[in-house]
């Protein structure tokens, strides 16, 4: 099944919420110095972008992302004085060589059709010395935010909605796609997040957000919907919940 991003205030609510919980800390991981420029590939609707003016205080920041409603979202949300925006291709980005001292992506590797052409944009981009990073959701692992409905989904003999290029994400696997695009001092670390539901109807009603789960969900029966409904509500009791998710991380210099 395809996934297409082209809501951005509906991703809002699904991802791009978690996306902010795990870019906070990957920021924080990378640690980089204020007045760099920085390239944000696979920006979306602008949540990774907007931590990146927030917290490190860069001297240029490019967005590109190939959905334009979810640029014309990110535009709005960051405005175009703090970040510019445009719609592209990650895996041939429209910059000079050498142009950024970071190109970092969150949530983007495993919709890649070929990361290691994607990543080997990156590094074209960034100067010597400079730092590919990438964070994405450990999918295959059980770290995914909707991880719950894809497991039950399993349980059903149902096969969930796994991104296309979705063990580019697993850290072995990162960091071959790293060394291979010629980059060193690669390392990696594990992100762990939580945000708070009201209850199980409230993250089953977010999850279907998701343009790839609401959209897999829509394929389904009504029938075989309301079964995996009602073993998602078993598998979380409680109210307020808690549902933790999980990032790997990575970064290479140039």
């Amino acid at each position: 099944m395809a996934i297409t991003f082209n809501d951005g205030e509906a991703y809002e609510d699904f991802m791009g919420k978690w996306s902010r919980l795990a870019g906070e800390k990957f920021l924080a991981w990378l640690g980089a110095p204020p007045g760099m420029r920085w390239v944000d590939v696979g920006c979306g609707n602008g949540a990774f972008t907007e931590l990146i003016v927030e917290r490190c205080a860069p001297s240029r920041v490019e967005g590109i992302d190939p959905s334009e409603e979810q640029v014309a979202y990110a535009r709005k949300r960051v405005g175009e004085g703090r970040a510019h925006f445009r719609t592209g291709d990650s895996m041939a980005l429209p910059y000079a060589d050498a142009g950024f001292d970071i190109a970092a992506m969150g949530l983007v590797i495993f919709f890649m059709p070929d990361p290691q052409k994607g990543v080997a944009e990156m590094a074209r981009v960034t100067r010597a010395g400079g730092t590919v990073a990438s964070y994405a959701w450990d999918i295959l692992g059980g770290g995914f935010p909707a991880n719950d409905v894809f497991a039950e989904m399993q349980a059903m003999g149902l096969t969930p909605p796994y991104p296309p290029s979705v063990a580019a994400a697993g850290i072995e696997a990162s960091r071959e796609i790293w060394s291979k695009a010629g980059l060193r001092e690669i390392e990696t670390t594990q992100i762990t997040v939580e945000r708070v539901f009201r209850d199980a109807e409230d993250y089953w009603t977010t999850c279907r957000k998701g343009p790839g789960t609401g959209g897999r969900l829509k394929t389904l029966p009504e029938g075989e919907r309301e079964e995996l409904k009602k073993r998602v509500f078993m598998r979380l009791p409680g109210s307020p919940l808690t549902v933790r998710a999980r990032a790997n991380a990575i970064r290479g210099i140039k």
